[in-house]
């Protein structure tokens, strides 16, 4: 059974990877657009998926709890997405990715006044690796030029700090979720990830007319397709199936152990990137990685309580 946990850790990992490629195979859409479609489609399965059981599924929730899940909605989804778009766009897949990457240790940093939280001191040398790892990752950005929209260092420096966005809506999102399921326990995990996307995709129609307006207009008909497949993959594939198989290796696997499985996340969109971009990834990259790596997977077995935050989500 522990292999099981293994495989759909790692499969969860291939799909939610999926997520950091999506801007690249629609260059022409912006960051609204590619929220838009994506949490739009995922909206509408989730809402598929629960419309047998909807009254179940939603009578324990008051006011409070949708609120809540509003909330959850913005800085896990539509917030998180579009600064990731950005990211992406400006200072390339691989930069995006190991930023994102570093999750775990920003939610170790969140929780440190936590009970259980383990002191400053023993997160000293994973926390010095992870800030090494970001002034690398920052430095190649600069140094190389990306295939992406960037037109000069401030671009690039400007998608940097869409990713560190990114990140910290992540973050938030994935503290939030987990006392969301703790204070309302009377609904699964797999249904409060459908709710969440139930509400993504309600709120997502408010882009609607900014990402008409922005580029949808101009588009022909194999943009639209192309647009309209990755949006369908990406909610289908990252958001349902990704979810789906990262719950089952919750059941499968002890808690400290699930935490480090994140690490596959960044490893496949890395993966992807670089044969995207059809290159290796340099060396200062290649020590970046490592370093990124070596610090999660560190931070991770330090703290146990990190592992129980990001133990339920949704990319």
């Amino acid at each position: 059974m522990r292999l099981l946990g293994i495989a759909c850790g790692i499969g969860s990992g291939a799909l939610w990877g999926l997520v950091f490629l999506a801007p690249k195979l629609v260059p022409e859409a912006s960051p609204a657009a590619m929220a838009a479609g994506r949490y739009l489609a995922y909206g509408l399965i989730a809402l598929m998926l629960l419309a047998p059981r909807w009254t179940a599924a939603t009578r324990a929730l008051d006011a409070a709890a949708w609120r809540g899940l509003v909330w959850l909605s913005l800085a896990g989804n539509i917030v998180y997405f579009c600064l990731l778009v950005v990211g992406v766009h400006l200072a390339g897949v691989a930069a995006s990715a190991l930023i994102v990457g570093m999750v775990p240790v920003v939610v170790i940093l969140w929780g440190l006044r936590d009970p259980g939280a383990v002191p400053l001191r023993r997160l000293a040398w994973p926390l010095v690796m992870a800030v090494a790892a970001v002034g690398l990752i920052g430095f190649e950005a600069l140094r190389r030029p990306t295939d992406g929209h960037a037109d000069g260092p401030l671009d690039v420096a400007l998608g940097l700090a869409c990713a560190i966005g990114a990140l910290v809506a992540w973050s938030a999102y994935a503290i939030g979720n987990s006392r969301w399921l703790a204070r309302h326990d009377r609904v699964s995990a797999q249904d409060g990830s459908l709710l969440t996307g139930v509400v993504t995709g309600a709120l997502s129609l408010a882009l609607v007319p900014i990402a008409l307006i922005a580029s949808g207009a101009s588009w022909d008909d194999a943009v639209w397709s192309r647009f309209l497949m990755v949006s369908a993959s990406v909610a289908l594939g990252a958001s349902i199936l990704g979810n789906a198989l990262w719950n089952r290796a919750s059941q499968l696997m002890p808690l400290t152990m699930l935490g480090q499985m994140i690490v596959f996340e960044t490893l496949f969109a890395l993966i992807y990137g670089f044969i995207y971009e059809g290159r290796w990834p340099t060396g200062i990259e290649g020590l970046a990685i490592i370093l990124m790596v070596v610090s999660v997977i560190w931070c991770v077995r330090a703290h146990r309580p990190t592992a129980e935050v990001i133990a339920e989500g949704d990319h």
